[in-house]
């Protein structure tokens, strides 16, 4: 069976700032760091292993990725390019409390984030749902079984999970916070319901 599993990258210097980020590349805080490392001991804890580490291209989740791996003693993980955050377009750089402002309203609000819609030169959620779909199909095509780790971002990562379950992007962006260095499981045998395996704690959105 194969079951793959979503961490998402541990804060960045752009969270500390209350930056959108986008695909910015920008390192790991201190503080990101240590979540990383957290997510990686409490992984290796719970005796869970993988068979393969696959990572965005950006900085911030390939040294999440790398931490994970060392803990694990796991190969060095593999950059995935889809695996990328969403193209944030004109919002790439901008300050979060700028969002309503240039989304020119079109945002949704839920209890932790206010997510923009379609800025231009943004991706909306359906085409990313779409790339979600795209990476749960090569994954399927690479591994038949065993555990897999995709090491991502949080609206990408939000729509994986939909596309997994076939949920409306907005029914995932409002079922829960996906934090960074959070751990996420898809599985057959897991409810979409269930969403985390582990929470670490946040210090930014």
């Amino acid at each position: 069976m194969l079951e793959i599993y979503l961490t998402r990258h541990g804060q960045d210097i752009d969270n500390v700032n209350g930056i959108l980020n986008g695909r910015r590349d920008q390192p790991l805080s201190e503080k990101g760091l240590e979540q990383a490392r957290e997510i990686a001991e409490r992984i290796k804890a719970a005796g869970i292993t993988f068979a393969k580490i696959y990572t965005s291209p950006l900085q911030r989740a390939a040294r999440t990725a790398e931490i994970i791996a060392a803990a694990l003693e796991s190969p060095a993980p593999e950059v995935m390019p889809d695996l990328i955050e969403r193209d944030f377009g004109i919002m790439t750089g901008q300050p979060k409390d700028k969002i309503e402002e240039l989304a020119e309203g079109k945002v949704m609000k839920t209890e932790s984030i206010t997510y923009f819609l379609n800025p231009p030169g943004a991706e909306d959620f359906e085409q990313l749902k779409e790339r979600g779909r795209k990476v749960l199909k090569e994954v399927a095509a690479r591994h038949a079984d065993g555990n897999i780790l995709l090491v991502t971002h949080g609206d990408i990562g939000k729509m994986i999970y939909a596309a997994y379950y076939d949920l409306d992007w907005e029914t995932v962006l409002r079922m829960f916070h996906f934090g960074n260095s959070d751990l996420l499981l898809l599985s057959s045998q897991s409810p979409a319901e269930k969403t985390h395996v582990f929470k670490v704690q946040q210090y930014n959105n």
